[in-house]
């Protein structure tokens, strides 16, 4: 099955993983995906659902445990500080050339976001965050173990401060989770940001060329994270504490929170197939509003939302003043059924906006 896009770009069409499309089908508010997990769409029983117990470390993305221990609060506090340094001083200096750009998207913006935040830290720790190695167990394990025993050095100062916390480390405990803590930091930012430009390139559709200009890009981010959110699925381990909350849920289920399904309900959204940017103007605080949850939720929200919505705004920007246009060979774009919800096309980078691919 294939879900249209909103009306103003219906000519580009999404078409979701089997299991995704199935969960976009479903009416009811409360289901049951498979034998242990139950799936929940309704704001009110999501709120009840994260309020009735802490988050687990272990339903934590960036801080589960690592390294054989946990990851302590002071520790994260000072990675979040750290990366949050590191995208400052990016964003500060002009960002690497736009034909980065150009090829696979979401995997170009990434490794693009990559270039443009970390390409001053030495080696081997730059190597932490190369797509070739994180996709290999073998190489991802060697690479470790050669930063464990030499992180480089700052000599001249250039190293990232995120870099600066494997480094400073007091021993191969601390650096093992400095490292692992690295690992995870970069590839949530990057690959979140290059994620929702990539879904809001999409949902712009082909007249963005000519809009760009006019367009609040701002307003354009938040209206994806509505409608494509990559973080659209958030679970929590099951347990006593649900069982009250809904007679659907046991105590040995897992919850499954879905804020793409609850994005789209008529109960809480008008129009909400539609793609309306608009409908954020003049919204000063869009986290508050009711059946809205684009960055997870309370004690689990994603540690970087303050740096992903302005990050994607300066790659959106680079993208528009450099002419990028979606080179696929349809107007149609697959959403695979991965933990990040990403479109997936092929753009070209200083392209005539009114050639289109046959």
């Amino acid at each position: 099955m294939e879900e249209m896009a909103p009306a103003a770009v219906r000519d580009h069409s999404i078409v979701y993983a089997p299991r995704i499309q199935d969960l976009l089908s479903r009416g009811e508010k409360v289901f049951r995906i498979d034998a242990v997990t139950v799936g929940v769409s309704d704001c009110d029983l999501i709120a009840e659902i994260v309020a009735a117990r802490p988050v687990l470390s272990t339903e934590r993305s960036v801080f589960k445990p690592a390294a054989g221990a946990d990851i302590h609060h002071d520790s994260a506090t000072r990675t979040i500080r750290a990366l949050g340094q590191d995208v400052m001083a990016g964003i500060r200096t002009p960002p690497p050339a736009a034909r980065g750009l150009s090829g696979a998207w979401p995997y170009a913006a990434t490794t693009y976001m990559r270039r443009w935040l970390f390409s001053s830290d030495p080696l081997p720790v730059s190597l932490l965050s190369k797509r070739g190695v994180t996709r290999s167990d073998t190489l991802s394990r060697i690479v470790d173990r050669a930063v464990t025993v030499w992180p480089g050095s700052d000599a001249e100062g250039r190293s990232t401060a995120l870099a600066g916390r494997i480094r400073d480390a007091s021993g191969i405990q601390e650096r093992r989770q400095a490292i692992a803590l690295y690992r995870r930091a970069t590839a949530t930012l990057c690959d979140g940001v290059a994620a929702l430009a990539g879904n809001a390139l999409w949902l712009m559709g082909p007249a963005r060329e000519q809009e760009a200009a006019r367009a609040d890009l701002t307003a354009v981010l938040w209206e994806t994270l509505r409608l494509l959110p990559p973080a659209w699925m958030l679970f929590r381990k099951g347990g006593d504490a649900y069982t009250g909350l809904h007679p659907e849920i046991r105590p040995e289920d897992r919850v499954a929170l879905f804020p793409l399904l609850m994005h789209r309900h008529l109960d809480y959204w008008a129009d909400p197939l539609d793609f309306r940017p608009e409908r954020w103007a003049g919204v000063a605080d869009p986290e508050s509003t009711p059946a809205f949850m684009p960055f997870g939720f309370e004690g689990a929200r994603c540690w970087a939302k303050h740096l992903v919505v302005p990050l994607a705004e300066r790659l959106l920007t680079v993208a528009f003043d450099n002419r990028l246009v979606i080179r696929s060979p349809r107007q149609e774009t697959h959403i695979p059924l991965r933990s990040l919800l990403s479109v997936r096309f092929d753009a070209e980078v200083g392209a005539c906006p009114d050639r289109r691919t046959p």
